[in-house]
């Protein structure tokens, strides 16, 4: 079953059992090593699922859930290992996504559910990404409508005495050190196996990506050559480029986060040779945004 979250589509099952689990990634294709997020309909139950909640962690939940924020923990047993990769963690979230909120409350358990496409592709945003993606591989789909952040949440480590922002999200760096003071960033150009995400290649439309560095000038199509462009507001030096997509009309970060994958997605269906995408500041959820970018210009 696939459901809409304020992030992203997600590709739910039991998350207490193994079996259920175990089909969410086959139907991705997704390695046993990636671990899946745990959703949750009342940040009471997180305790049932975790066997430490410190002050840190009420007050990110306090603040943050329902919401785009993910929380990796010490872990309880009645969590599968296959959920978590065999780690003593699990990354637990309460979307705040009126459809997520009330499937989580109508069930008695809570719901492992990564991004509802075929693993390391351009994440589902719409209902109809996810039967693109995944066919008859789904066999239920709840259409809530376009997702309204966009990109995944933030995933933040509580297993040391700092805190670690390990994937950036729809809550941003800034909004999390307001409320508990200095937070580590993980290292970008490695993976951390305790949040889904974090490979460098992921995130990735099949047509080959450049990401430009800030600042820098556009390249102009070849003889014959089917380039596109994503851009973060409309260009007037787009010129000779087969398709273009803005991702705002004033260049707002957050609006450019909602309509990122979508755009990604219909340049990937439009026959193109290569994709030119324009960086963007590295502000607010612009650094989600950069991490998705950064994710799916590297190739395997």
């Amino acid at each position: 079953m696939a459901f809409p979250t304020e992030t992203v589509y997600g590709l739910g099952a039991n998350a207490l059992n193994e079996k259920a689990a175990a089909k969410v990634f086959a139907a991705k294709k997704r390695p046993a090593f990636d671990p899946l997020i745990v959703h949750i309909g009342d940040k009471e139950a997180a305790s049932q699922y975790v066997t430490a909640l410190d002050k840190r962690a009420w007050q990110l939940m306090d603040t943050f859930w329902p919401g785009a924020l993910t929380l990796v923990l010490p872990k309880r047993p009645i969590i599968p290992a296959l959920v978590t990769a065999g780690l003593g963690t699990v990354a637990l979230r309460m979307p705040s996504h009126p459809v997520a909120l009330a499937l989580l409350r109508a069930v008695d358990f809570p719901i492992a559910a990564p991004s509802a496409n075929p693993f390391g592709y351009v994440s589902p945003t719409t209902a109809r990404h996810v039967r693109d993606s995944l066919g008859d591989e789904v066999g239920l789909i709840i259409d809530g409508g376009p997702c309204p952040v966009g990109v995944e949440s933030t995933v933040c480590a509580l297993t040391e005495p700092q805190a670690v922002l390990l994937r950036p999200g729809g809550v941003t760096l800034e909004q999390i050190e307001s409320v508990i003071g200095p937070v580590r960033m993980g290292e970008p150009t490695q993976t951390d196996r305790r949040s889904p995400g974090t490979l460098l290649s992921h995130y990735a439309p099949r047509v080959p990506v450049l990401l430009l560095k800030p600042g820098a000038a556009l390249p102009q199509p070849k003889a014959g050559e089917r380039l596109g462009l994503l851009s973060l507001a409309p260009r007037s030096d787009a010129r000779g480029y087969t398709r273009t997509e803005v991702l705002s009309a004033d260049g707002n970060l957050l609006d450019a986060a909602a309509h990122l994958f979508a755009a990604l997605r219909r340049l990937d269906a439009a026959g193109l040779d290569r994709v030119v995408i324009e960086s963007v500041p590295e502000t607010g959820i612009g650094r989600a945004i950069m991490d998705r970018l950064r994710r799916a210009a590297a190739r395997d």
